[in-house]
C-alpha cells in the first residue's frame, strides 16, 4: 500500500496549518450531508464513519445528530483539534482513529453511513477503486456513502477554460481561501479524477448513486446507496458479460 500521510501533504501536519484549515476551507456547512444521511433513514441510533475526518466540521455535527461517529484522519494534528473539540462539547460518543482508507479497520457492526469531504483526492486512481470498495465492505446494506469532493466535470478539451474560471475565481489571501497558487499545486501533485472515472469506481464498488450534484463542474456532491449482496452482484455480473441463468434464482 502506499503512505496516506505523504500523500496527504506536508500542511496537514503543521499545527499552523490546522489552526486555519477550516477558514480556509470557508466554514463549510455540514447540514445539507446531515439531511441527505436523515433522508435514507439514519437516526439517533445510527453510525456514521467520517474518513478524512480533518479539524471535525461534519463529525461534531453528526455526533450530536446520530448515535455513533467514528472519525478518521491521518494526520495527528488534525486529530488532536479535532479530539480537543470533542472534549469541550462533551461528545462521548465521537470517537478520533488515526488511519487513512487503506488503513482504517472497522469493528463491529457495520456502519450505516459513511462520510468523506476533499480526501478521496489524495488517492490515484487505483488506490481510489481499493478505497471505494473498502467503504462498501464496511458499509451495511442500504448504508450510505455521502462523498464531496473536487471531481472534474468536463471533457479533456474544455480543461483550459474550465480551469481559468476557476483561477479567476480564487482567494487573494490565502489566509481566506484557496489561491490561484494553491489550485495550480493541487492539480499538479495530487489526484482529483474525472466523473466519468469515478462513477465506474462506484458502480464496481456496489454502490448505486441515487442524487448527485456539481459546482462549477469541479466539485461534486454524491450521495450513493450500497446495494444488496444480490443486486450488486447480479448489476456486476451483467457489466461483465454474465448471463444469469432462470434457476439461480436472480430476479431481474
Amino acid at each position: 500500500m502506499i503512505d496516506e500521510l505523504a500523500h496527504a501533504g506536508p500542511e496537514h501536519l503543521d499545527p499552523a496549518f490546522v489552526a486555519g484549515y477550516d477558514r480556509k476551507q470557508g466554514f463549510p456547512d455540514p447540514a445539507e450531508d446531515l439531511d441527505a444521511f436523515a433522508a435514507h433513514g439514519l437516526d439517533g441510533g445510527s453510525a456514521v464513519v467520517d474518513l478524512g475526518a480533518g479539524a471535525g466540521q461534519f463529525a461534531l455535527a453528526a455526533a450530536r445528530r446520530f448515535g455513533h461517529v467514528t472519525a478518521v484522519d491521518v494526520s495527528p494534528a488534525m486529530l488532536a483539534v479535532l479530539r480537543e473539540r470533542a472534549a469541550a462539547a462533551g461528545l462521548a460518543n465521537l470517537d478520533c482513529v488515526r488511519a487513512g482508507f487503506l488503513s482504517y479497520q472497522h469493528h463491529g457492526h457495520n456502519a450505516d453511513g459513511v462520510y468523506t469531504r476533499n480526501a478521496l483526492h489524495q488517492l490515484p486512481d487505483f488506490f481510489k477503486a481499493l478505497a471505494l470498495d473498502r467503504i462498501a465492505r464496511m458499509l451495511r446494506p442500504g448504508g450510505v456513502l455521502r462523498l464531496r469532493d473536487l471531481i472534474y466535470d468536463f471533457r479533456p478539451a474544455d480543461t483550459g477554460e474550465i480551469f481559468r474560471g476557476w483561477f479567476d475565481g480564487a482567494a487573494a489571501d490565502p489566509a481566506d481561501g484557496y489561491t490561484a497558487a494553491d489550485y495550480a499545486e493541487h492539480i499538479r501533485t495530487e489526484f482529483s479524477t474525472f466523473r466519468w472515472l469515478l462513477e465506474p469506481m462506484l458502480a464496481e464498488a456496489g454502490f448505486e448513486v441515487v442524487a448527485v450534484d456539481f459546482e462549477r463542474r469541479l466539485y461534486g456532491a454524491y450521495t450513493c446507496v450500497k446495494e444488496s449482496g444480490t443486486k450488486w452482484g447480479r448489476l456486476r455480473g451483467e457489466r461483465h458479460g454474465v448471463q444469469w441463468p432462470a434457476e439461480a434464482g436472480v430476479q431481474r
